[in-house]
């Protein structure tokens, strides 16, 4: 059978040096030289393979979610949703402080400066990080139907200050606040969980 001529790397392997790469230097930091030197290839065969690098990036960020950030995922299996909430900012403190990975968060670092012309990565990142809050405030509305919380909380309040904490983790980590620092803030953080009276 014919065909093209095979590719001479692995496109795994090379995502993944594309995401230590965006993860360390941030979208807007990053050069397509950049990326090549890292990944193994030359220009063509990333625009081919990957597309322009905004392309790239959002394969990038896909690749990250199933990767280092799976514990967003994992969280929302949990059985409770202080469970959910709970394993995802202790999750994010793990994440982000790992030593074989540059510190904070690909979708925060990633975006936190960016020139005209980086929008649409920007913008992707910001939709990504809108999502994790949707998510998380269906299911504190979920646990406050089942009598999880009260029925005076306020699930629209929490998913924000979670999600605020969630991603000042990062910001935390990538300043060098230490694993333990960030798992004793998390700690802190739970202590606004809302308790029923009624028990």
């Amino acid at each position: 059978m014919a065909g093209g001529r095979p590719r001479g790397f692995d496109v795994d392997e090379a995502l993944d040096q594309a995401v230590e790469v965006f993860w360390r230097q941030g979208y807007e930091g990053t050069g397509i030289s950049d990326l090549t030197r890292a990944m193994g290839i030359n220009p063509p065969s990333l625009y081919g393979t990957f597309g322009n690098k905004e392309e790239l990036f959002r394969k990038v960020l896909d690749r990250y979610t199933e990767g280092p950030a799976r514990y967003i995922r994992e969280a929302f299996e949990q059985p409770t949703a202080r469970a959910v909430v709970e394993h995802l900012l202790h999750g994010a403190v793990d994440g982000t402080t790992r030593p074989d990975c540059p510190p904070g968060c690909l979708t925060v670092q990633g975006g936190l400066a960016s020139a005209p012309g980086a929008e649409g990565a920007r913008d992707e990142m910001a939709a990504r990080r809108r999502m994790g809050e949707t998510f998380l405030r269906a299911r504190l509305e979920q646990a406050r139907i089942e009598g999880e919380l009260p029925d005076d909380a306020d699930p629209d309040g929490l998913a924000r200050y979670f999600a605020t904490v969630h991603q000042g983790i990062a910001v935390q980590a990538s300043g060098g606040a230490s694993r333990e620092q960030l798992h004793q803030t998390v700690d802190f953080a739970m202590r606004v969980w809302p308790s029923r009276v009624d028990a």
